[in-house]
């Protein structure tokens, strides 16, 4: 079964994915997308007087520059928005990254999103959320207790959502109890510190962070449409093993295939790639 997720065709793929798996365009239509669902999912519930929810990943972030000019150029307000980002980097004592020192995705945030929206439009800072270490048990409490709307968000090269990355082969926590943690501090993974040290500090791993904060699965997981977006050629193998492979804490996006509003969409690009 090993052998076949990663070298069977893309069409045994798309046929026999364990969750929908849908194939888009290209990269750019999928950042077109994801503004899209963000954008009309305000939409409706403004119409409704609802309020609206959604949890933010940075990565991708193709998606903010459009929605925010297209808040501006329909006059969306955000008003009613909560907006609730997965994690943070943090540093050795659990402190945030600084802000100004090229990781931060509190800046990413600021820079891409929150800064180009007419501030007529946009949410007041309290609405923009991040975890805070020493406060975990809040966002739990604060998720539980709303409506979350969505989660359109990418994938770890090892499968991890947010920062939930996979556990040590030691580690004795079972499937089960994986998708119940909360939010928390963690180490970081090896192969993430190598796959987004090698993308954002040219490979100086010795200075990559090394710990961060992330929502829990089970925060995660209470999102009522949950869409994953793989567009890059290293996420060839943890698309398969997602579609394909079994529910399990060693691809932490595995999880999704039993949501039951989750969708797979991955790159033509990436779809067309095989081993």
């Amino acid at each position: 079964m090993k052998d076949y997720i990663y070298y069977c065709k893309k069409e045994e793929l798309r046929k026999n994915a364990k969750m929908p798996f849908r194939v888009a365009a290209s990269e750019e239509a999928i950042y077109e997308e994801i503004a899209d669902i963000m954008l009309d999912t305000i939409k409706q519930n403004n119409a409704k007087g609802k309020p609206t929810t959604i949890i933010c990943p940075v990565g991708p972030v193709g998606q903010y520059p459009i929605f925010a000019r297209r808040v501006n150029a329909e006059r969306v307000s955000l008003k009613n928005c909560v907006f609730i980002n997965m994690d943070e980097y943090l540093n050795d004592d659990d402190t945030y990254v600084d802000y100004d020192g090229g990781l931060s995705f509190r800046e990413i945030m600021d820079r891409l999103l929150y800064n180009q929206i007419d501030p007529t439009l946009v949410m007041p800072v309290e609405n923009r959320i991040f975890p805070v270490p020493g406060e975990e048990s809040e966002i739990d409490a604060f998720i539980e207790a709303r409506e979350i709307d969505c989660c359109l968000t990418g994938v770890g090269i090892n499968g991890h959502i947010a920062f939930n990355e996979p556990p040590e082969r030691d580690d004795p926590v079972t499937d089960e109890a994986f998708a119940e943690i909360g939010t928390r501090c963690l180490d970081i993974a090896r192969e993430t510190i190598t796959n987004n040290g090698r993308n954002k500090l040219c490979g100086a791993l010795d200075i990559f962070p090394k710990r961060c904060i992330t929502l829990g699965m089970r925060q995660l997981l209470r999102a009522k449409v949950f869409k994953i977006y793989l567009y890059c050629d290293w996420q060839f193998g943890i698309m398969r093993k997602v579609a394909l492979g079994g529910v399990t804490k060693t691809a932490p996006a595995s999880y999704l295939q039993n949501h039951p509003n989750a969708e797979l969409v991955v790159s033509e690009a990436l779809y067309q790639n095989e081993l």
